[in-house]
């Protein structure tokens, strides 16, 4: 008998010794308008192989999260009047974009449109679902994307440090605007 199947066949003498579990919750994956497939498509790759639902979530910033006295949760708008913004339209888009790339795949998922800040509201949709995971994307390059990070910070670091699930960041420099590779037939 090699070592290794004597190890398997042997129960663990620790206690506190690691035993490996399935992974069954969902992947959750974070995505914004016009973001590169490649989130997608690597977000669908890992709940594939997992064999695991994906879950497909839009956080509407222009909105926050309020309780009414009866007890229900509503999103509000930040500004009413300072944003025109179509919410039900942008999640619409994002949600036949998604459709278009995800169908025949075999892969389960749904789609959700979430209110607030997107790290918080990506991590209590985790701790609802119970995830095994986050997937986001990393953002565009320029400088209105360094501005933004720089004022309000990264997604992917605030979920790293408020949460306990791993967070999978798909590096997106290359896959947002590629051109077609001229043919030279």
């Amino acid at each position: 008998m090699t070592e290794s199947a004597a190890n398997e066949t042997r129960p663990a003498q620790d206690p506190a010794a690691y035993v490996p579990r399935r992974i069954t919750g969902p992947v959750l994956m974070g995505v914004v308008p016009g973001q590169p497939l490649a989130v997608a498509h690597r977000a669908a790759d890992l709940a594939h192989s997992l064999n695991v639902k994906l879950i497909c979530a839009y956080v509407d910033v222009t909105t926050y999260l309020a309780e009414e006295p009866d007890g229900r949760v509503e999103a509000r708008l930040i500004d009413p009047d300072g944003i025109d913004d179509d919410i039900e339209g942008i999640s619409a888009g994002i949600r036949e974009r998604l459709q278009d790339a995800l169908e025949g795949t075999g892969v389960r998922w749904s789609f959700v449109t979430l209110a607030g800040d997107p790290a918080r509201a990506l991590g209590q949709m985790a701790e609802s679902t119970d995830a095994s995971l986050i997937v986001v994307g990393t953002r565009e390059r320029g400088f209105g994307a360094r501005l933004e990070e720089l004022l309000v910070g990264s997604v992917a670091v605030h979920l790293t440090h408020r949460q306990h699930r791993p967070v999978l960041v798909v590096p997106l420099a290359g896959h947002a605007k590629r051109r077609p590779k001229p043919d030279r037939g």
